[in-house]
C-alpha cells in the first residue's frame, strides 16, 4: 500500500548517503519526526544536528545501537512504537569491502554477511512483526540479483535481504503493510570511493533518494535505482552460464 507523506520516520543506518538524503526528502515535505538508528554515536549526533538546522520544525532523536544484536533491535523497535507507531521505517545499512578482502579472510566475510545480510533481515522481521500498516523499505543492491565472481560475498548478502523481502512480501499481502525492496546501482557514495577512484559511472545519491522515496510511497515490491538497472540486470540473470562465465563482471 502507498503511505503518502511519512509523517513519523524511522531510520537503520541513517547516516549511510542514501539513507540521509532520503530523509532530507522526507523531512522537507513535512515528515514531524524521525529516529536515526546507526552503530557511531558521534556521526548519528552530527547528522541530527544538520538535520535539525535545515528543518527545525521536526523532532529528531538518535539511537546508536549494535545492529546485528537482536535484544538491541527489540529494544529500539520498542522504543519507536511509544507514542504511536511509525509509518515509515527505512532500513538502509550495510558493510561493504572488496572480495578479495573477503576471500582472504573468513571474519571480513561473516561481518559482511552478518551486517549486510542476517542483521537487516533481523530488521525487517522485527517491524513486520511490530507494525500493521505503513511501509518498510530497504535497500538492497543489483549485486544480489545474480552471483559474480568480482563480489559475491557482498552480492550473497544482499540476495539473502531479496529473499527475506520476498518472505515477508507474501506473509503479508492483503494487509496493509508494505514491504519495498529498492536495489540501486553503483551509487556515489563514501562506500564506493573505490569504484570511483577506478572511474565507474556512479548515480548521483539524491537521484537515488529520489527513487527509494518514490518508490516506498507507491508501495511497490521491487523497485531499481535507477530504473535502467532493471532492464541490465534481467539480461544478466538470463544469460546463459557458459556465455556469462566468460564475463570479467
Amino acid at each position: 500500500m502507498s503511505t503518502g507523506t511519512p509523517s513519523k520516520i524511522v531510520v537503520v543506518g541513517a547516516t549511510s548517503a542514501i539513507a540521509e538524503h532520503t530523509l532530507r526528502l522526507w523531512l522537507g515535505t513535512g515528515a514531524r519526526s524521525a529516529l536515526l538508528v546507526g552503530r557511531d554515536a558521534g556521526r548519528l549526533e552530527a547528522l541530527a544536528t544538520d538535520l535539525r538546522v535545515r528543518f527545525p520544525a521536526a523532532a529528531l532523536s538518535v539511537a546508536a545501537v549494535d545492529l546485528t544484536d537482536p535484544a538491541a533491535i527489540s529494544s529500539v523497535v520498542a522504543t519507536s512504537l511509544e507514542g504511536g507507531a511509525p509509518d515509515t521505517v527505512l532500513i538502509a545499512h550495510g558493510a561493504m569491502t572488496t572480495q578479495d578482502e573477503a576471500s582472504a579472510d573468513l571474519a571480513v566475510a561473516r561481518d559482511v554477511l552478518v551486517v549486510t545480510g542476517v542483521s537487516v533481515a533481523l530488521w525487517m522481521e522485527a517491524y513486520a512483526n511490530a507494525l500493521t500498516s505503513g511501509s518498510i523499505g530497504v535497500i538492497g543492491s543489483v549485486a544480489g540479483d545474480r552471483g559474480r565472481k568480482t563480489n559475491y560475498v557482498y552480492g550473497s548478502a544482499k540476495g539473502l535481504v531479496e529473499r527475506f523481502a520476498q518472505g515477508l512480501q507474501h506473509r503479508l499481502a492483503g494487509s496493509r503493510l508494505s514491504v519495498v525492496l529498492i536495489k540501486p546501482g553503483p551509487t556515489d557514495t563514501p562506500m564506493t570511493a573505490s569504484l570511483k577512484q577506478s572511474g565507474a559511472s556512479l548515480a548521483p545519491v539524491d537521484s537515488v533518494a529520489k527513487d527509494v522515496a518514490a518508490a516506498m510511497a507507491s508501495g511497490r515490491a521491487v523497485a531499481y535505482a535507477p530504473a535502467k538497472w532493471r532492464v541490465i540486470m534481467t539480461v544478466i540473470r538470463l544469460l546463459p552460464s557458459p556465455i556469462f562465465n566468460r564475463l570479467n563482471i
